[in-house]
């Protein structure tokens, strides 16, 4: 269970609510917990996906079947360690980050668990990663997108590329802390944000559905 003294993020739910779900009834390993104990404390600790958003990020990954995987911003490995657990003994997740600093704190763990040889971490910008995987377009079967929020609809469309029909991608602080449903907030991450929202939700290749769980996820199925 995660601990009372860590932050609990939500857009919609109020406090109480989501206290409930991250303290009562999400489960964690203690693996799990001690990494997000530990990324807690750093000054950016408060980027670390919720403890709800993981389990429905490993659960999605078994539901697909996923065995091939790609994570677009990893920051300490929470939500890397959630998917890889999720895949299959040969199943593998590309992570894409551009930090070693807060990367190396998440190996450690994914060692601990047991599914550090599923782990491929690229330190490099992603879409230069992401583009390196163009020759397997078609083959990948689940992508979680949480990083640089400017750059969300050029890893939503390679993410796409590289997905097969029927695969899956997530992405992560779609809601913006509600700010996307405000029209009088102009800034240039919202708007972009609220953009790719439309576009996603309009899109003839995929069926989609916004969940307001944690930040809120966009959950897209490529067709």
């Amino acid at each position: 269970m995660s601990s009372p003294d860590l932050k609990v993020k939500s857009t919609i739910t109020n406090e109480q609510v989501a206290r409930y779900v991250v303290e009562k009834i999400t489960v964690e390993s203690d693996i799990e917990a001690q990494l997000r104990k530990d990324t807690t404390r750093l000054s950016q600790g408060g980027m670390i996906s919720s403890s709800d958003v993981g389990s429905f990020l490993g659960v999605l990954a078994q539901t697909a079947n996923a065995k091939k995987a790609i994570e677009v911003g990893t920051f300490t490995g929470y939500t890397a360690l959630k998917i890889a657990q999720a895949l299959p003994a040969d199943g593998k997740i590309i992570c894409c980050d551009i930090s070693t600093e807060w990367t190396d704190m998440g190996k450690k763990y994914w060692q601990a668990a047991g599914v550090d040889k599923k782990i491929d971490l690229r330190i490099a910008p992603a879409m230069e990663t992401l583009n390196s995987l163009n020759s397997q377009a078609g083959t990948f079967d689940f992508a979680f997108i949480d990083a640089d929020k400017l750059n969300y609809h050029n890893y939503f469309e390679a993410c796409l590329k590289l997905l097969r029909p029927g695969g899956v991608i997530v992405l992560d602080n779609m809601l913006w802390s509600g700010d996307v449903a405000d029209n009088s907030v102009q800034d240039e991450t919202t708007v972009a944000l609220r953009n790719l929202n439309l576009k996603i939700s309009q899109d003839t290749r995929v069926d989609s559905c916004l969940l307001t769980v944690g930040d809120g996820l966009m959950f897209v199925r490529k067709k």
